[in-house]
């Protein structure tokens, strides 16, 4: 219950105000276009083998771009995705009682558009839809950063996460869990893929 109650919170906090609040009265910012701050930012978004997705802050916390290596993660369609919530694209498995993907990926989301200063989740399940509407479990290694433009306004959040099921099942496996149902919080000292945009983040522990 608790779960679900955090879900629909940030679910609704999402679709409202975005991952960044405002002072009254203040409108958002006009989405500045991605392709400029990619060329200016991200010249490599496009062709990295790493996953990337480009987000706007705004309310809906919707979907700017993903590249090819995120599509191919997570299941997914550019052309299907682009422009939608985030949330709606990536729902939680409405078959797991305890999924807690959506609350889980919000704050942090949250916290690097309040702070401005990118961030390195702890390993999280989060499972995938797959086209035929069934749910796949997957484990990710998530890292949030922000996007300035060159007035150094909030633009875009990068997400980019690296898939660490394989690695989740073999620790699960180590310690004696189910490799069917390996813990959902898994040791992130074993797990985390530290390159050279980690340099500096702010991790959880």
């Amino acid at each position: 219950m608790l779960a679900a109650n955090r879900r629909e919170l940030a679910l609704l906090q999402a679709e409202e105000v975005g991952a960044q609040t405002y002072p009254l009265g203040q409108p958002s910012r006009k989405a500045d276009d991605p392709s400029d701050l990619r060329e200016q930012h991200l010249s490599d978004f496009s062709d990295s083998p790493h996953p990337y997705m480009l987000l706007d802050p705004g309310p809906g916390l919707r979907i700017v771009d993903i590249n090819m290596a995120y599509a191919k993660a997570t299941l997914t369609d550019p052309g299907r995705v682009v422009g939608r919530s985030l949330f709606e694209v990536f729902p939680d498995n409405p078959d797991d009682p305890l999924a807690d993907g959506v609350s889980n990926l919000f704050a942090p989301l949250q916290r690097v558009a309040q702070t401005g200063r990118a961030h390195a989740m702890a390993v999280q399940r989060y499972d995938i839809q797959k086209p035929d509407g069934s749910f796949a479990e997957r484990h990710w290694q998530p890292i949030n950063s922000p996007i300035y433009d060159q007035d150094e306004r909030l633009a875009f959040l990068l997400h980019h996460v690296e898939d660490v099921t394989d690695q989740v099942a073999s620790c699960a496996r180590i310690n004696g869990a189910s490799p069917a149902r390996p813990p959902r919080a898994a040791p992130v000292a074993l797990l985390t893929k530290w390159r050279d945009m980690q340099a500096g983040h702010d991790t959880e522990t």
